[in-house]
């Protein structure tokens, strides 16, 4: 196994598409084509102590769910800690790859793990309707525009197949995709034209059929181009339609979970509490504490910044690791509980699910046991 069947491996559990734009993803350290010896070891966090855990356990790559590298390196030394690990990783061959928010956003990822605990399910189970507060909106790159014309029915499949020359109509592994539909074209030639039906100054009415099909930019000057010499028409009508990216709305930014049995904020921090294995959790009404509630925003890690979504989504209370004071304020005055679990907590008991996905792989992972939360608890 190769550095690049790792990095296949985990873009298949948590395609890069997925992640925010701002996000580091990816392979950060390491040679693709490179020889993967050893197990890989997954990490939250890549420390020193991570790094010195991977020279013993002799593992060939770390998948560190925080990007290593954030802010542009203007070195790599040993002057600083973020640059030590860098370097160690560099001078042992160590490949390092970070999914964060992608791994966050995937059906099965980080955040439904949570929704699972927080609605009382298991075993890759929730017990409630979920969905994403900001779905992704997938983007296919055979489907940016949509070609549209009118042509003679008996020209119709000849059309057809010189748009589908070009690159016009695929759809997924589809190829030839259009759709037609009938209806009457008129139009008036003018003088000095040639049409192929009517004569100039004189009102026309034509049978055709609508014929659509969708296409690449990036072929769609060749697909035009195409067209034109194979359409019957001297002046082809031509309609170019851009398209929108298709949400999907199991994947995406944060998710809307709707309970199947309503519980309390003070009943969500205790199922936190127990699906993250932490012994504390916060918690805060907006109203009485004893009001059951049935539609929760969730968010792993720090999620502030998806709450005001989440209540303008109708959330009554919103559950994530980690919020700035005022903006736990902002969501109790809005009429929004919250439910705070701790950042790396409500991240790090995930690694041994995605140990366990990475296996069926074809991957053999570890947990690292020198991962752990920055500050302690007392």
């Amino acid at each position: 196994m190769k550095v690049a069947d790792l990095v296949t491996a985990m873009k298949r559990l948590a395609p890069l598409e997925y992640a925010e734009s701002w996000d580091k993803v990816g392979l950060l350290v390491g040679a693709a084509d490179r020889e993967l010896r050893g197990p890989v070891l997954l990490t939250i966090d890549l420390s020193e102590a991570v790094i010195d855990e991977a020279d013993r356990v002799k593992a060939g790559a770390v998948i560190a769910y925080h990007p290593p590298i954030w802010e542009p390196l203007a070195r790599v030394t040993d002057a600083t800690p973020r640059q030590r690990v860098v370097m160690c990783a560099l001078e042992r061959g160590l490949a390092v790859y970070s999914p964060h928010t992608a791994l966050d956003a995937v059906p099965g990822g980080v955040t439904d793990w949570l929704c699972e605990g927080l609605s009382g399910g298991s075993n890759g189970r929730i017990l409630g309707d979920v969905r994403a507060l900001r779905s992704h909106a997938e983007r296919s790159p055979t489907r940016e525009v949509k070609i549209v014309t009118f042509v003679p029915r008996a020209e119709l499949d000849r059309v057809r197949d010189a748009l589908a020359s070009a690159g016009a109509g695929i759809i997924g592994q589809y190829v030839r995709c259009s759709f037609a539909t009938p209806g009457q074209g008129s139009f008036v030639p003018g003088e000095g034209t040639n049409p192929q039906v009517g004569v100039p100054g004189r009102l026309e009415r034509v049978d055709e059929m609508r014929l659509e099909m969708v296409c690449s930019r990036a072929a769609l000057p060749l697909a035009i181009e195409t067209m034109r010499r194979f359409h019957p028409y001297e002046e082809p009508a031509i309609d170019i339609v851009e398209l929108q990216p298709i949400p999907r709305r199991s994947a995406g930014s944060g998710r809307r979970l709707v309970l199947d049995k309503p519980a309390t904020a003070r009943e969500l921090a205790e199922r936190l509490k127990a699906w993250v294995g932490r012994n504390r959790a916060s918690f805060a009404t907006a109203g009485r504490e004893d009001v059951p509630v049935t539609r929760v925003g969730v968010v792993p890690g720090s999620g502030e910044g998806l709450s005001r979504l989440a209540h303008d989504e109708g959330c009554e209370v919103f559950v994530t690791g980690e919020m700035k004071h005022h903006e736990v304020l902002g969501a109790l005055n809005a009429g929004m509980g919250i439910v705070l679990g701790g950042h790396t907590a409500t991240e790090r008991g995930y690694l041994p699910r995605l140990r366990d996905r990475l296996a069926k792989e074809g991957v053999e992972a570890l947990v690292s046991q020198a991962d752990r939360e920055p500050l302690v608890t007392i």
